[in-house]
C-alpha cells in the first residue's frame, strides 16, 4: 500500500492550498480516509476524514475552511485548505484505515508527510 501525498507549499496567511493523496494497493472508496497534521513539538491531530459513505468530519479548528473530498476514478483524496493561518503550518499526513473496528493509529496506513507553511 502506498499513499503518495503532494501539494506542499508556502503560502501567505489568507491563501489557499490543495493537498492530494494518491493511493495504490487499496481502493479508497472502501475505506475511511483521513488527513492528519503534526506541528513541531505538538501532538498529531486529526484534520478531516471522509468515510466510504461519503460523509465527512472535521476538526473544529478547520471547519468552514478546509474541505476533504475524493476522486474515486483517480483513487485520490484531496484536502482543500482556504483562509490559511500561520497556525495551520504543519506536516500533513494522509492515512487510510485498515480495518473498520479501530481508529487506533496503528490501524492505519500512512503516507509520508507533506509540509505546509503559512506565513503571516
Amino acid at each position: 500500500v502506498q499513499l503518495q501525498a503532494s501539494g506542499r507549499g508556502l503560502v501567505q496567511a489568507g491563501g489557499s492550498l490543495r493537498l492530494s493523496c494518491a493511493a495504490s494497493g487499496i481502493i479508497i472508496i472502501l475505506r475511511k480516509m483521513s488527513w492528519y497534521r503534526q506541528a513541531p513539538g505538538k501532538q498529531r491531530e486529526l484534520v478531516a476524514s471522509i468515510m466510504s459513505s461519503g460523509s465527512t468530519n472535521y476538526a473544529d479548528s478547520v471547519k468552514g475552511r478546509f474541505t476533504i473530498s475524493r476522486d474515486n476514478a483517480k483513487n485520490t483524496v484531496y484536502l482543500q485548505m482556504n483562509s490559511l493561518t500561520p497556525e495551520d503550518t504543519s506536516l500533513y499526513y494522509c492515512a487510510a484505515r485498515r480495518h473498520s473496528y479501530s481508529d487506533d493509529p496503528d490501524n492505519y496506513f500512512w503516507g509520508q508527510g507533506t509540509k505546509v507553511t503559512v506565513s503571516s
